[in-house]
């Protein structure tokens, strides 16, 4: 059996204790040890990428148990790429929250930041679907730690939103797993793939149910119209690493509907068919209109950031919601590039928001760099509404490209095409008031609200932003391999019987 494939899990859940309980007094050591865990899995999902190339779908069951009866963790293309693109953000995260202090502002940072990734990671490769609510609660309790770090009324009062919106959500997911059981009898999810095409259309009112809660639970995650209003207040107000981090938690929820609503409910399974893309299409159109409005209206720097990852989300779902594989390709496509620019946005925020004292946009006296921030923020902001050169162009072209049928083009194109219109002008305004119009104001009109005494950011301060841009401009540079290499990787997602025939098939080594 290939034990490879469970160290993404088992690595940060044998780290994060050993930093909680031996080494949380001392800062060195936790650095270093999750470090050295973010390294280590950055490496194996590496070489799980690399092992998922073949086109085969890997299992890994535990205990040696057979699926359905047995717990079983699951590598292909798609899994083998979310597990790679979590360690790769990790890793830049990493630094930065070491480079600029803010693990030191709180004794539990590395431990729940190992066990964020513990989540995280189980969600990406779990085979079972009541597995996937475990990872959830695990990545979730983690990161309630995670965004109240280092205190504060505003991040508390953000902090409970959080906790409340999601503890609703891990609600609607017990009921829908209950269900889904009590409709099928099992929870595995090639198990299910296999029994719901069995179930007469006339009789499966259940399970229909169920799949509309589960899908209810995957856009509460997502942050998908109507309860994506959590995640403006929860990135503005969460440390800048561990809001940079989120970015790929919302892919999660992007995730799970890809895996479970094409693998278990998809659109030719009777009983289900349509229930899916029927809502998610105008809930997609919804929320990208919401993000960019926001973008515009924001009067502090973080919340726009946060708006910003609204609309990127209902760009990436409203390519999901056509289910189909080369629309899935431009979603994968744009998944990736989505989370390296939210991330990239927060970092260069926390850098420039650290010496200006303040979020809000206004004119305030300019920074040390600034510049160099200046260009970064640029960088950052171009990518993420979508202006060539970098790859969130290409992206939105591919989606675009993806959704030519004449009920979806107009609307989709519509959205997309003003709402990157209207998020240009959203950073264009924030861009000029930071670093355009403070250049002209004179360090004695500045406001009294205390700029700190000028401190020019580090290269190791800098590097984990430019990395970020860096690999941007490589995912645009690269745009025909990735491309083809997500084809195979949507052309394996859509071929169910590979699936269950890879799950369910008794062990051969056994």
């Amino acid at each position: 059996m290939m034990h490879w494939i469970i160290l993404p899990v088992v690595l940060p859940a044998m780290f994060a204790p050993l930093i909680g309980f031996v080494m949380r007094w001392d800062i060195t050591l936790a650095r270093a040890a999750s470090v050295t865990a973010t390294v280590l899995l950055l490496a194996v999902s590496i070489g799980l990428a690399v092992m998922a190339v073949d086109g085969d779908t890997h299992i890994y069951r535990l205990g040696n148990w057979p699926a359905p009866f047995g717990i079983v963790l699951v590598l292909d293309r798609l899994s083998a790429l979310m597990v790679l693109l979590t360690a790769a953000l990790a890793l830049v995260v990493l630094v930065h929250a070491i480079a600029t202090g803010w693990d030191n502002r709180g004794r539990h940072f590395h431990a729940l930041f190992q066990f964020q990734l513990m989540g995280i990671c189980g969600a990406f490769l779990t085979g079972d679907i009541f597995n996937l609510f475990v990872f959830f609660e695990i990545l979730l309790i983690a990161s309630y730690g995670l965004m109240i770090h280092s205190g504060g009324k505003d991040r508390m009062r953000a902090g409970l939103q959080y906790v409340v919106m999601n503890l609703a959500g891990s609600t609607l997911f017990l009921f829908a797993l209950g269900t889904l059981y009590a409709s099928t009898g099992t929870l595995n999810i090639a198990d299910l793939a296999v029994r719901i095409p069995q179930i007469p259309a006339e009789e499966a009112s259940l399970v229909r149910v169920a799949a509309i809660l589960l899908m209810i639970v995957f856009a509460v995650k997502a942050a998908l119209f109507p309860v994506q209003f959590w995640l403006p207040a929860t990135y503005a107000n969460a440390p800048a690493p561990v809001a940079a981090l989120f970015a790929i938690m919302t892919k999660v929820g992007a995730y799970a509907i890809l895996r479970v609503h094409t693998v278990v409910f998809g659109p030719d399974v009777p009983g289900t068919e349509g229930l899916a893309n029927s809502w998610l299409f105008i809930a997609s159109i919804v929320t990208i209109a919401i993000g960019a409005i926001g973008v515009l209206g924001a009067k502090r720097l973080m919340t726009q950031i946060g708006f910003s990852a609204v609309g990127s989300m209902g760009t990436l779902l409203v390519a999901i919601s056509a289910f189909t594989p080369t629309a899935t390709t431009a979603a994968l496509y744009y998944m990736v590039h989505s989370t390296f620019a939210a991330a990239c946005l927060f970092l260069i925020a926390d850098l420039v928001v650290t010496r200006r004292g303040t979020d809000v946009l206004r004119p305030i006296a300019p920074t040390v760099q600034n510049g160099l921030f200046a260009a970064l923020f640029f960088g950052s902001a171009i990518a993420m509404a979508g202006m060539p050169p970098l790859s969130g162009f290409l992206g939105k072209l591919l989606v675009m490209d993806a959704l030519r049928e004449p009920g979806a083009m107009g609307w989709a194109w519509g959205a997309i095409l003003i709402g990157s219109l209207v998020t240009i002008l959203g950073f264009a305004r924030a861009g000029s008031t930071l670093f355009w119009k403070s250049t002209a104001m004179p360090v004695d009109d500045a406001e009294d609200e205390a700029v700190p005494p000028p401190n020019a950011a580090t290269a190791l301060e800098v590097a984990p932003t430019m990395i970020a841009l860096a690999m941007l401009a490589a995912l645009a540079v690269f745009a025909g391999p990735a491309t083809t290499y997500l084809q195979n990787t949507s052309a394996q997602l859509f071929d169910r019987a590979g699936y269950i025939a890879a799950v369910l098939e008794p062990n051969e080594e056994s």
